[in-house]
């Protein structure tokens, strides 16, 4: 299998499995209620570092609505284009766009150090990324019951599968919904609008 094969199969199985892994995540499905996800939804004692040198907390979520994403800077697609539809959905918010906190975590801590997330996120307005130590990122895709493994690659590289939708949050900090990997942008600006009202 060549590299780009194998890159294609991580992404195709990054989907399926981050839809499947763990009962909390199937809670995310579409057409799931957010009323059935539990309470403590991206809660937790994990604590990680944006790349404006602020601490990543439970707390991160409260003040404005939040969007919350789980990725790597080495993605090969479903990364660069959910970033690119972000970018989309504050555009068509307009002036209201301020009033919203985004954040990349990422799933790969060994490679993505703050500079590496910062260069990787400097085109798109008020989206920080977030990084830290590899047992902290753990603590952390458990709180949000998000997916994400390593698979290795040849030459001694690897890639990561990981859970491909953003995570809506209010400003109150509690989760309202999701947005599923590629949604039509109509899909995407309801459910932000949702955690803004």
């Amino acid at each position: 299998m060549t590299r780009a094969q194998q890159i294609l199969m991580a992404v195709a199985l990054a989907t399926v499995a981050g839809l499947g892994a763990g009962a909390g995540w199937l809670l995310l499905r579409d057409g799931a209620s957010a009323a059935l996800v539990p309470a403590d939804f991206g809660q937790g004692d994990y604590r990680l570092e944006t790349t404006t040198g602020a601490p990543f907390t439970q707390d991160s979520l409260t003040g404005q609505p939040s969007l919350v994403f789980f990725g790597f800077t080495h993605c090969p697609d479903v990364c660069p284009t959910t970033l690119g539809d972000i970018m989309g959905w504050r555009d068509a918010l307009g002036p209201r766009a301020e009033d919203l906190r985004i954040s990349m975590v990422s799933v790969d801590p060994e490679r993505d150090r703050p500079e590496v997330l910062a260069a990787y996120l400097g085109w798109l307005p008020g989206a920080v990324g977030v990084t830290g130590e590899p047992a902290q990122s753990l603590k952390a895709q458990q709180a949000f019951r998000v997916f994400a493994r390593k698979v290795p690659l040849d030459g001694g590289d690897y890639t990561m599968d990981h859970s491909s939708s953003v995570l809506v949050f209010n400003a109150e900090g509690a989760f309202v919904t999701h947005i599923p990997y590629q949604s039509p942008p109509e899909t995407a600006l309801a459910r932000i609008a949702q955690a803004m009202e």
